[in-house]
């Protein structure tokens, strides 16, 4: 077999799908061949965490969609979404018509958080709440937003994130693409603190100066901070030290911190408070969430982050866990459960210590929920190198039905979507969201979303 007859699937229609369906039509045609590629998602629309996975109110990051819709609108990667491997099509079958199969199907678990209380009612992952405020189709339509002051354990961009949308009014969300029920869910709210804790300093923080900067920036809310979590990095100011290794992000971010002290508070009707040196003991409460309690951490003179036997609780009704995403095993594939990734080497699948034979994986299913997409696109490229070595050298068998993929998924009456299907609910979001001057809204049910995506496909047959 040569590079001029090659045909592959991928499955997950992201970032990582999408830079490495890119990735390697690019890479194939440089090398003098041909190749098919199909991009099959188990959503109705493409773009996977960049449209169900980032916060409305970050129009910046989802600017990352028109390069995306970019590379789909080309047309060299056929989009054949709603159509979820392991349920619709067995992997085997994807072999059977595929010279390989990339996996790209990304991290949206939460990871664990394993401290007694933490399944009580009243308790919640990141990854489903984010799925809710950004209308994903498979979670409920509403949220309980009953309690008065939340807890949110981490301190990474999804954990302000949370924090931002639980304090923001709702009213401050409608220039956002935040779906109907959404926004009446945010209106009724009865949350007026929000509570964000993180183990380490604030010169330790895993957000960006932009997600800290735009908390500041929220009308009508105090950012409250507390003199005890900044004391190390006073004594260290007034030392003069200049600490090894500290970016230039983390200072900006400690002088953001150092302005907000002195900012006066107390006229708003909302309050975030950012706690630091707070390591989650345990979630308290018999029936439901009444509080949290944390043991304050230090770093010792080695560096290590340590307990220091201290510990204190806060009142809260409700619990955010935004420790981290965790990947999903697919269905016949290998999976590696302690790290939720796929096991692989440089991309190539691996199983019993050997690889998979045309199986291979990119992004966070690869590597670990980690990096942002400068990461992606690179990891994409070595992926696409190790098909294209395996291709050239012969190692991938020719795919043994000849027959397209939609014939099969049409036999088995799976109403799959296609691009012209997202232009068309594009489109229509686009359309409910200019009669409320607004960008779009976003069509949150699954089978409306197919049903406007198919109408030109069953108006044509």
């Amino acid at each position: 077999m040569t590079l001029r007859e090659l045909r592959v699937a991928i499955v997950g229609a992201g970032p990582a799908g999408i830079y490495a369906g890119n990735i390697l039509g690019n890479e194939i045609a440089a090398a003098g061949g041909q190749v098919q590629i199909d991009l099959i998602e188990s959503l109705p629309a493409p773009f996977g965490l960049i449209r169900y996975g980032v916060a409305p109110d970050h129009p910046r990051i989802k600017g990352i969609v028109n390069s995306l819709h970019d590379i789909l609108d080309e047309h060299s990667i056929r989009l054949i979404g709603n159509v979820e491997v392991g349920r619709d099509i067995a992997l085997d079958e994807l072999h059977e018509r595929y010279d390989a199969v990339i996996l790209a199907t990304g991290a949206s678990r939460d990871a664990s958080l394993d401290i007694p209380g933490i399944d009580l009612p009243g308790s919640y992952g990141a990854a489903d709440f984010v799925s809710w405020y950004d209308g994903h189709p498979d979670v409920p339509r509403t949220w309980p937003l009953d309690a008065q002051s939340v807890a949110v354990i981490g301190n990474g961009n999804v954990a302000l994130d949370i924090a931002r949308v639980l304090a923001k009014h709702a009213k401050d969300m409608l220039p956002t693409d935040v779906p109907a029920n959404v926004y009446e869910g945010l209106a009724a709210s009865a949350v007026t603190d929000v509570h964000v804790f993180g183990r380490r300093g604030p010169g330790d923080v895993k957000f960006t100066p932009i997600e800290l900067r735009e908390l500041g920036e929220v009308p009508d809310v105090d950012v409250i901070l507390h003199e005890d979590d900044f004391a190390a990095e006073d004594a260290i100011a007034a030392s003069g030290e200049k600490p090894a290794g500290r970016s230039n992000q983390v200072k900006i971010m400690l002088r953001t911190f150092n302005a907000w002290r002195q900012r006066e508070t107390g006229s708003a009707s909302r309050r975030l408070h950012l706690h630091f040196h707070h390591s989650p003991v345990a979630v308290l409460g018999e029936t439901e969430v009444t509080g949290v309690r944390f043991e304050k951490t230090k770093l010792d003179a080695a560096g290590t982050l340590r307990g220091t036997g201290e510990f204190v609780d806060y009142d809260v009704q409700a619990v955010y866990r935004a420790v981290g995403y965790f990947g999903s095993p697919l269905l016949d594939a290998p999976f590696d459960e302690s790290r939720g990734v796929i096991p692989n080497e440089g991309g190539r699948v691996v199983a019993d210590g050997a690889p998979v034979a045309g199986l291979y994986a990119t992004g966070w299913i690869k590597r670990g929920p980690v990096g942002l997409i400068g990461h992606t696109k690179s990891d994409a490229l070595e992926t696409i190198q190790k098909l294209i070595e395996d291709a050239s050298a012969g190692r991938l068998a020719p795919p043994r039905e000849s027959g397209d993929v939609l014939d099969l998924l049409d036999e088995r009456g799976v109403e799959h979507t296609s691009w012209d299907g997202w232009l068309a609910l594009d489109a229509h979001e686009r359309a409910l969201g200019e009669a409320e001057g607004r960008e779009r809204i976003k069509v949150v049910p699954r089978e409306e979303q197919v049903e406007l995506s198919r109408a030109e496909v069953l108006s044509v047959s």
